[in-house]
């Protein structure tokens, strides 16, 4: 089986957004793979993909700030700065995390570690909805 599905992920304030729930919604046919493999792009470049720890808020809220520590706001250094003062930084964010994942598949489920949880990782204030390209292959 070959699927490819664009998903549109719904706008979110800045921050570490859990999407797992949402992005298996829109794929129903990763029940049906008992072994395979689902990639996931994001067609953006101030946001990103990451798999982390899906049980403790805390996790979330120090990424962002470490983000924000490590590709901060109102840099002299930054020079791209026509689209607001989180534009550059959410691009570096988006450098340092990727716009992209490879799960495995297995039993028709994402092959995710007990704690694990898809996340989407939004580096502007206002980034409007994101879109998702999510590939799915196997048998």
């Amino acid at each position: 089986m070959w699927l490819q599905r664009r998903i549109t992920l719904a706008a979110v304030p800045r921050g570490v957004h859990l999407v797992t729930g949402a992005v298996l919604g829109a794929i129903p046919e990763v029940r049906e793979v008992t072994t395979g493999m689902l990639s996931l792009f994001l067609q953006h470049t101030s946001a990103s993909l990451a798999l982390n720890e899906n049980a403790s808020p805390d996790v979330r809220r120090d990424l962002d700030a470490w983000l924000d520590r490590a590709a901060p706001e109102d840099a002299p250094y930054w020079t791209h700065t026509m689209e607001g003062p989180d534009d550059m930084p959410a691009h570096v964010k988006s450098v340092i995390v990727g716009p992209s994942l490879l799960v495995p598949v297995g039993g028709g489920r994402p092959a995710l570690g007990t704690w694990q949880g898809v996340y989407l990782l939004e580096h502007r204030d206002h980034g409007g909805p994101r879109s998702l390209v999510a590939t799915l292959w196997g048998e």
